[in-house]
């Protein structure tokens, strides 16, 4: 007699159609859902309330005119966030893991202290942009709503006992949703097409928008992001031989495409948004709050609603996000692990603090995007570096194209942050409106 075969959950029966398509048993469409979710889950981590504070202040300041910000960023995006992965499928360690590997102690433990500080800057703003959300949505106050996010966020991260799909499939209805939201508010504020087509010519207006351009920059291509993909692949699926290795990594490559393109759209659709309802008439918006009651009249409650619907899924999501990243950043560097609940713990600190001490939301938000992109080269440096390394990677080094727009993207950053920098200081930077 038959015994009747052993009851899988959801990671196990990911794991085996992973096997099927490897062994050439699962063909056409179904396919490629098996492989959705690593990317989907750092694709958060390019919608998330940073985004919502520099978008909202880009669109409403400058109309169309920082889009190409968004979509250049993007397109950097996508070629890091697909390295990442094919990091970790080939040589089955993380980014911090092959620093803490192949890279004097010191420069490692300096690395990982700059890489917490990134992680604590990107969780600040998103728990802030989750309990902002929930504080309006439900006019309550800031603090009960930061509790109530903190809340949620760890009864999600329990998921992660159950392996790896649980909490992949509950990130992606969130970020579901949030693409939903923006869909709807599109057809709430329609836009001009060829206005956003024209936008896409590089252009910086005065001074003040280069600040807003580098906040872009970290909101989108964001530092734990860059390590958490690599973790994230590295032991998913069991890769046997190279000819498996290459199927990995050219499924990889295409959720990264698909997952960063909708993050993109979405991006762009809170810049559109934000000049439509705010550029002509209100352009001094500049926080969350004001667009949301400023929503109110000009588009409607439902308007309204879906926005701050669309900001509670994304902070919610975006501290999950950052906490995994957090703890596999330490893990890598140092190789210490503490209990999730005390990396949730410690990482709320700095969003209780800016609430406590009344720092504005918003401001806390864009200059916690602007540290996001001062630390950005770090990981971005160490990425090149390892997938350019033909011990390391093996047959699977980097091309001297990749490498090449991949150091290029890097140096666009540092320039970025150099002129940030000099502007801070009051140092004039020529050719640069004031």
């Amino acid at each position: 007699m038959d015994q009747p075969s052993p009851r899988r959950n959801l990671t196990d029966r990911t794991r085996l159609d992973i096997k099927e398509v490897l062994e050439g048993r699962r063909r056409g469409l179904r396919t490629l859902l098996p492989f959705f979710g690593p990317a989907v889950v750092t694709s958060v981590a390019y919608i998330d309330p940073g985004n919502f504070a520099t978008n909202i202040q880009a669109g409403a300041r400058y109309g169309y005119g920082l889009l190409w910000v968004v979509v250049m960023a993007n397109v950097v995006a996508m070629l890091f966030q697909a390295m990442s992965a094919k990091i970790g499928i080939v040589t089955g360690r993380n980014l911090a893991e092959l620093c803490r590997d192949h890279l004097p102690r010191p420069l490692v433990i300096a690395m990982w202290i700059v890489s917490e500080i990134a992680a604590m800057a990107t969780d600040l703003a998103e728990f802030l942009g989750g309990a902002l959300g929930l504080a309006l949505l439900f006019s309550i106050p800031l603090l009960p709503g930061m509790v109530i996010t903190g809340i949620v966020t760890y009864g999600i991260l329990i998921l992660e006992r159950l392996g790896f799909r649980p909490i992949e499939i509950v990130i992606g209805s969130l970020v579901t949703v949030i693409a939903l939201c923006y869909l709807a508010e599109m057809f709430l504020s329609p836009f001009d097409w060829q206005q956003a087509l024209q936008a896409l010519v590089p252009t910086l207006p005065d001074g003040a928008a280069l600040l807003l351009a580098v906040g872009i920059v970290g909101a989108t291509v964001m530092p734990h992001a860059v390590y958490l993909h690599s973790g994230l692949t590295q032991a998913r699926a069991a890769a046997h031989d190279d000819h498996e290795r290459r199927l990995l990594v050219r499924f990889s490559h295409r959720e990264v495409f698909i997952a960063l393109a909708i993050a993109g759209l979405i991006n762009m659709a809170m810049v559109i948004m934000a000049s439509n309802a705010f550029h002509a008439g209100y352009s001094d918006v500049a926080e969350i709050e004001t667009a949301y009651h400023t929503l109110v009249p000009l588009l409607g409650i439902a308007a309204a609603g879906v926005f701050l619907t669309s900001l509670i899924a994304s902070g919610i999501s975006s501290s999950i996000v950052g906490t995994m990243a957090g703890q596999m950043i330490m893990q890598g560097f140092v190789g210490f692990r503490i209990p999730i609940w005390l990396r949730r713990l410690v990482t709320m600190i700095p969003a209780f603090v800016v609430a406590a001490i009344g720092v504005n939301t918003t401001t806390a938000l864009i200059m916690s995007q602007v540290l996001l992109s001062l630390t950005l080269p770090v990981p971005m440096i160490a990425l090149v570096f390892f997938s350019s390394r033909r011990d390391i990677m093996g047959d699977f080094v980097s091309s001297r194209l990749t490498t090449m727009m991949a150091s290029l993207a890097a140096l666009m950053v540092l320039g970025l942050n150099l002129v940030l920098l000099l502007q801070t200081f009051g140092i004039e930077i020529p050719g640069l409106p004031v």
